[in-house]
């Protein structure tokens, strides 16, 4: 348990010394533009390319790890938000928040850093792969689901050129192609470049949790709603079960990568979550609070599953 105490203990530290950094200096939520820009637009991007561009080409394409990933998620979102559309009777877009909220983890900010930490270098690709088609399906479920709920009143090509826009131009998959890119030709950036890239990479991962941390002081709790139970519980528990559930049964899959996919699909509600509902005018002070609430949860849980993994207590197959 001191091993998985190590491991988390930096990790989850830099989210609470960033919230607790902004607690005390009582900056508006404007002052954190720069450090978002820095870390989506530079720092973890060169993460992602330097980590992909060093990775055999063959490992990039395993199609079945993707399709099983994707599946469990895209199941985690359907449960939810069929359940909140019966109890809310019809309400699809505070459905589509909700359906958000329990499937899409916090694969940007925590993945990368987490992943690599507990599992090394070889998470990166099984990390990029479900970064890339898991925010390719929520880049397109959103807009989607928001256009048919009648809140989002663009015409279809306008909508549909806006979702493409959104995915290709993601600086995230823009690096990821780059990097696969590199892979495929097998090219090797200048000394002094890579040099920089190394020196971006290293910052990443404290940059997004110091920023995570100081976000989550900066939106204060005001009330627990209702929904947070089945949420937490989907987003927690039931969704990186699932996930372990159905890499199992379809593929032989290296323990890195299974283990990989089922920490990320352990992480708490992504914070792109709340800038959706910001977006849309829909769900935002709940929005807000699920991803404070897990978050806090995840702490107890994400140790929880390392200790599980670590001490060999959850097998890399569950089916022989």
């Amino acid at each position: 348990m001191t091993n998985v105490i190590g491991l988390v203990l930096p990790f989850f530290g830099l989210i609470f010394i960033g919230f607790l950094v902004a607690r005390i200096h009582r900056e508006p939520v404007e002052a954190l533009g720069w450090m978002n820009i820095f870390i989506i637009y530079v720092a973890l991007p060169a993460l992602f390319f330097q980590l992909l561009a060093r990775t055999p080409f063959e490992e990039l394409t395993e199609w079945r790890f993707v399709a099983g990933s994707l599946f469990s998620t895209l199941l985690i979102f359907s449960v939810m938000f069929a359940g909140s559309l019966v109890m809310s009777r019809g309400d699809v877009a505070e459905s589509t928040m909700k359906g958000l909220a329990a499937a899409y983890g916090n694969t940007g900010y925590m993945g990368p850093g987490l992943a690599l930490l507990a599992f090394g270098e070889q998470a990166t690709v099984p990390v990029a792969l479900i970064f890339c088609f898991e925010n390719m399906m929520h880049f397109t479920v959103a807009p989607m689901m928001m256009a048919l709920s009648g809140s989002d009143k663009r015409p279809l090509p306008q909508l549909l050129a806006g979702i493409v826009r959104r995915i290709l131009l993601h600086p995230f998959i823009v690096a990821t192609a780059a990097g696969i890119t590199a892979a495929y030709f097998q090219f090797r950036p200048p000394v002094p470049v890579d040099r920089l890239l190394s020196y971006l990479s290293g910052a990443a991962a404290p940059c997004a949790l110091f920023a995570m941390g100081v976000t989550l002081a900066l939106r204060p709790l005001k009330r627990v709603p209702h929904e947070i139970a089945p949420i937490a519980v989907l987003k927690l528990i039931v969704h990186p079960l699932l996930c372990y559930a159905v890499l199992s049964r379809i593929g032989n899959f290296p323990p890195t990568w299974l283990f990989s996919a089922v920490l990320l699909a352990a992480l708490p509600t992504a914070t792109n979550v709340f800038v959706l509902a910001q977006q849309y005018g829909v769900w935002i002070e709940r929005a807000s609070a699920s991803i404070l609430i897990t978050t806090c949860a995840s702490v107890v849980t994400v140790t929880g599953l390392l200790y599980l993994i670590q001490h060999g207590i959850l097998t890399a197959n569950m089916v022989p």
